[in-house]
């Protein structure tokens, strides 16, 4: 079978290779999937440049999250040949023509969803799910300033915060993107480039601030969000797509009474497996009920995926990008 591979850390397209390599062989308690389509997210770009927390040593196969179907299961699974499912993949790498993975990352998909849409769901959507509902609380007709709205994750954090009935506010680098946003029920699209973020945040929301703060960029755009913050409000760490890892002052936090709340979502899958169930069903049901729906901005065939990797690297991507394996 064919499978992307990395052999020394650099750029996507410098060092990623598509090679043939041995099948994989299904251990007890795991499932063997024919990958239909496979998502792309930046810590894989960070993988390639080895410059994410987990650093597998090469050669090794990138990718995070796969939809497929069921080749082989163990009976106790429940899952039969045939079933559609997506499945987390770390360690093991999403980019690949198979890939055997622990059931217990495994996930059935409702039969009418796209396999792209399948891939594009579990890690941005179960992150804006435990990030909202789970660490910032969140409450029916409160404020929501997300960073990055057209960016993968950040798009899912829009449609899950409208779901929940919350108001919000979006910060985007472009028109198209700012549009994008707008349409995914963004109130207010902020161009972070040419206005001032915490002016646009203190007018629309009458100088209060923003109840819940959904920041995967970091940086700038953190120092700007503390500022711009209600009082009791929550400001949401989801990561550092910017590159500068931003501090905050205590001090700040005390005199306006809001909390810096982290959100290590991967953490969840070894501390709380069962709890990410029953977030994927309920963001199953969402999507059912036509309340959230993966925004997938490109669709590459297989062996287009390094160029893929690396316009999403560079910020040059919307929404979701997920690479077709097999038809």
């Amino acid at each position: 079978m064919r499978a992307w591979r990395v052999h020394e850390n650099g750029e996507p397209e410098q060092v990623l290779r598509l090679e043939e390599v041995e099948e994989p062989s299904r251990a007890t308690g795991e499932v063997l999937i024919g990958v239909e389509a496979a998502s792309l997210n930046f810590l894989d770009v960070l993988l390639c440049r080895g410059g994410y927390q987990e650093r597998p040593d090469p050669p090794f196969v990138p990718g995070a999250e796969a939809a497929g179907r069921v080749l082989e299961a163990d009976p106790e699974s429940g899952l039969e040949p045939g079933e559609r499912v997506v499945a987390l993949t770390r360690p093991r790498g999403a980019f690949a023509e198979r890939i055997a993975v622990p059931a217990g990352q495994v996930f059935r998909v409702p039969g009418g969803m796209p396999p792209e849409k399948a891939a594009a769901l579990p890690i941005v959507y179960q992150t804006a799910h435990f990030a909202l509902h789970r660490r910032a609380g969140l409450r029916q007709g409160e404020t929501v300033l997300v960073h990055a709205g057209a960016g993968g994750v950040g798009s899912a954090a829009i449609q899950v915060a409208r779901a929940a009935g919350a108001r919000v506010l979006a910060s985007a680098g472009s028109e198209r993107k700012r549009e994008l946003c707008r349409s995914l029920g963004a109130e207010l699209a902020i161009d972070y480039r040419r206005q001032d973020i915490v002016e646009v945040v203190r007018e629309a929301t009458g100088g209060r601030g923003a109840d819940v703060v959904f920041d995967p960029v970091g940086g700038d755009v953190f120092d700007a969000s503390r500022r711009c913050v209600a009082f009791e409000g929550r400001l949401l760490v989801i990561g550092f797509a910017g590159g500068r890892i931003a501090e905050a002052p205590t001090n700040h936090v005390l005199l306006k009474n809001y909390s810096v709340v982290g959100v290590h979502w991967g953490l969840y899958q070894s501390v709380m497996p069962e709890l990410v169930r029953k977030v994927h069903g309920e963001l199953l049901r969402l999507y059912e009920a036509g309340r959230i729906d993966p925004l997938i901005g490109e669709v590459v065939p297989f062996e287009e995926l390094p160029s893929a990797l690396a316009r999403l690297g560079a910020g040059k991507t919307v929404g979701k990008v997920v690479a077709r394996v097999a038809a």
